[in-house]
């Protein structure tokens, strides 16, 4: 009689077939087009709900170039739509490092405040350099953008990451070549996306869905207490998840890695072991997130205030799960019990998020995305761009590279 109850209001809710007909179990084992919704859980049916309105909602970039990025590129310059003066650009000058290209020559300041930095930017900037008009402009390469929303006039100053109270122009970060972040496995600095890609592709084959072990797993230095719940979860139930800190440039005591000692660091290909890996945003957006799709993993993206030029395209529920900045514990616990219950789910959405980034996140888009900004930008200059009355530049040519 319960068992009849249960099934009756089962079937009323999601409406796929009538209950009245004997074979009505054998009809629900077989249904395999819509996710089942569960009587008693209403943040698992809130979840089924979000991840069907996206799916009704989702249409697929299907260029074949960097157009998918197009719309950033338009809001990130709309606050300079009347144009970009001498004066503007002046007055950004202690934002980031100038660069001036005249006659596809490329110069920058002399002093350059992290050099493989510049040298990852450059990479793409002299690829590019004969194909673009004269330039005049400002890149940031601290992590931090630089151009507040809400204080005096905006200047037209490039930063690879912001949030919405910030106007910087996105650009692709200089990681994407050299100078991302150093730590003992990447001591010279995370980069090289072209070597990455092919290899976490092979770890993608090597290590398929099914291969893969079914728990959460993170490793990274305590750059914000986001990331707290997720390790003190892995700490009381490691079935779960597998989290734990490891140490930074800025370590000092075990404080630093939750009172307990810093755990070994972990390549991203082992990470392609597990189901669902974790992103955190660190000081500013998370260089490892593009890595971590590759795998064909499921990526779980904590916060959603940080972003890069390509992040608009990543849809949650659609490339990836999308979690709370404020998550605690059981919320993690409770996601995770979600996600494995719905393994084919999960399955799917991770492999959306892995061929996004390998159809839409190549070389070539980086480059082709450099090119479609920094023309889109010249446009706006109402002036000639000129190295006269301006000291300290020297030209770059890939030599000092």
């Amino acid at each position: 009689m319960k068992y009849s109850i249960v099934l009756f209001y089962m079937c009323k809710l999601i409406q796929l077939f009538d209950c009245n007909k004997s074979d009505s179990v054998s009809r629900l084992e077989n249904i395999k087009e819509e996710p089942i919704y569960n009587l008693y859980k209403r943040e698992d049916n809130e979840r089924l709900t979000s991840l069907l309105t996206a799916k009704t909602q989702y249409t697929p970039c299907t260029f074949n170039n960097c157009s998918c990025y197009l719309d950033v590129i338009l809001k990130d310059l709309e606050p300079f739509k009347k144009g970009i003066t001498a004066n503007m650009l002046k007055s950004a000058k202690q934002k980031g490092t100038r660069y001036i290209l005249i006659g596809s020559k490329l110069y920058r300041d002399s002093y350059c405040m992290f050099p493989a930095r510049c040298s990852g930017i450059e990479y793409f900037l002299l690829k590019i350099k004969n194909k673009l008009p004269d330039l005049d402009m400002i890149i940031n390469t601290r992590d931090w953008p630089q151009v507040s929303r809400f204080h005096g006039i905006p200047t037209p100053v490039f930063s690879f990451s912001k949030t919405q109270d910030f106007l910087d122009i996105m650009y692709p970060t200089w990681g994407f070549w050299e100078g991302g972040p150093a730590i003992k496995l990447y001591p010279r600095g995370l980069g090289r996306w072209d070597i990455h890609r092919k290899s976490l592709t092979n770890e993608y084959y090597e290590w398929p869905w099914d291969k893969k072990k079914s728990i959460g797993f993170f490793r990274g230095s305590r750059t914000s207490s986001e990331r707290d719940s997720l390790i003190m979860l892995s700490r009381e139930s490691p079935s779960i998840v597998d989290a734990a800190y490891t140490k930074n440039q800025a370590w000092k005591s075990e404080q630093d890695t939750l009172f307990e000692l810093p755990a070994e660091e972990v390549s991203l290909n082992e990470h392609c072991r597990y189901k669902y890996l974790f992103n955190f945003r660190g000081v500013a957006a998370s260089f490892r997130l593009k890595h971590l799709f590759l795998c064909g993993s499921l990526v779980f993206h904590v916060g959603d205030e940080w972003k890069e030029f390509f992040y608009s395209s990543l849809k949650p529920w659609i490339h990836f799960i999308p979690v709370e900045s404020t998550a605690s514990k059981e919320d993690i616990r409770n996601l995770l019990e979600f996600i494995k219950e719905h393994d084919d789910l999960a399955k799917e959405i991770a492999e959306r998020g892995r061929e996004f980034i390998w159809d839409h996140l190549r070389m070539k888009d980086i480059t082709c995305y450099w090119r479609a900004l920094l023309r889109r930008y010249s446009k706006l200059l109402d002036f000639k761009p000129s190295l006269a009355g301006i000291d300290n530049m020297i030209e770059i040519t890939g030599d000092q590279r």
